[in-house]
């Protein structure tokens, strides 16, 4: 090989090297790396024939130098209701709040360059008609597209408002069980603008005396963490397109996006090696491996259709740190608390509980599952254990 021929091949092996460095700083650029928050919604006005939802939001640029444009914005709402939404309007209008930004009564959006500091907006939603008190819940998706160096990219900002409050003299039927009297509590569609503690003030502490115990669905903590998120914005890779065939059909990651959100949560590889191993260790008569492997959260995520509308249409996660949340709820209320996974199959699941309680007193108080898996809304159970005689 002469000395043309050496230097083609160098040629050659420079230029593959710098087209996989592009292609890699190219991967691990953000993009268009923007966020708009949930916020913090208030029920402004709540009259019979008018209902005005405000949202406080902001958009946060999560690039590190880069500048990313919102140039488009627009507001989508499905209310639901115990009855005909017939008669019922609904008009919606954003409204920029950051600085410099005026307001246009025609309501047209101006484009916005979000750089580091945060851009916030309000969303103001009104709703009107001859009755609005059939109406349960508004699901706003918030629509805006963003535009930077991942080009023009559209995303969608969910918000679960709830717009009827149940009494806390709603819950009032106990019911026997093996070792307590259970008592399921009907609350409102618990959202992200929820705190446990304050439901639990709200609806528990009215019904409650020394010594019971409450425990609270570990769908709706999650829900309340915000740890729900729409197949829309669930981006299947590779793992998650190939092993989600291999699950049972019943699973929550027998779909690419169910699977891709445990991906999203603890990577690929771990996902990867956990299937390998527990494939082998299921052949050897050791089944559930698996799940050990992936994490917690492997058996936690609930796929679409897994919990009541409107977040039978979101995969929900498992809750984040759920012992922070009992000891919190202990040492608020004064109540024993625990984080619980429960099914119509009589199986008990106890995530998290205060130190004084017992598992095996709570997965006989919950075996028959009197907060139920249909559309009951009651996420929240006091337990009040029953003494045996001579005690």
């Amino acid at each position: 090989m002469g000395i043309i021929g050496s230097i083609a091949i160098a040629i050659v092996v420079v230029a593959v090297f710098l087209l996989l460095a592009l292609d890699l700083q190219y991967r691990l650029r953000p993009g268009n790396k923007l966020e708009l928050t949930a916020g913090n919604w208030q029920l402004e006005s709540y009259e019979p024939q008018r209902y005005l939802l405000v949202g406080e939001l902001a958009f946060h640029n999560l690039t590190q130098r880069f500048e990313v444009m919102v140039p488009e914005i627009w507001v989508e709402v499905k209310l639901l209701s115990a009855a005909s939404l017939k008669g019922i309007t609904t008009s919606t209008q954003v409204i920029p709040r950051y600085q410099g930004a005026e307001f246009r009564a025609d309501g047209y959006w101006e484009g916005h360059i979000v750089k580091q500091d945060v851009s916030p907006i309000e969303i103001q939603v009104e709703l009107q008609g001859d009755d609005l008190i059939g109406l349960r819940v508004a699901w706003i998706r918030v629509h805006y597209m963003t535009y930077g160096p991942q080009g023009r990219f559209p995303k969608v900002r969910h918000v679960i408002v709830p717009l009827t409050f149940p009494s806390a003299d709603d819950s009032k039927h106990w019911r026997p069980a093996n070792n307590a009297d259970v008592l399921p509590i009907r609350t409102h569609l618990l959202t992200h603008l929820d705190n446990p503690v304050a439901v639990i003030q709200r609806y528990v502490l009215p019904n409650a005396q020394p010594g019971d115990v409450v425990t609270i669905g570990e769908t709706p903590l999650a829900i309340m963490q915000g740890r729900f998120r729409h197949p829309s914005e669930v981006k299947p890779g590779w793992v998650a397109r190939r092993l989600c065939y291999l699950f049972l059909p019943t699973s929550s990651l027998a779909t690419a996006c169910g699977l891709q959100t445990l991906v999203d949560l603890v990577g690929p590889v771990r996902v990867l090696v956990a299937f390998l191993v527990g494939a082998i260790a299921k052949v050897l008569g050791k089944p559930g491996v698996f799940y050990q492997l992936a994490g917690e959260q492997a058996r936690l995520i609930d796929d679409v259709t897994g919990t009541i509308p409107p977040y039978d249409q979101f995969i929900v996660l498992g809750p984040d740190n759920p012992q922070q949340v009992v000891d919190q709820i202990k040492r608020e209320t004064g109540l024993s608390a625990a984080i619980v996974d429960v099914n119509d199959l009589r199986a008990v699941k106890v995530l998290a509980a205060s130190s004084d309680l017992s598992v095996p007193f709570l997965k006989q108080a919950l075996i028959k599952n009197p907060a139920g898996n249909a559309s009951e809304q009651t996420p929240v159970v006091l337990i009040r254990p029953v003494k045996a005689l001579g005690e």
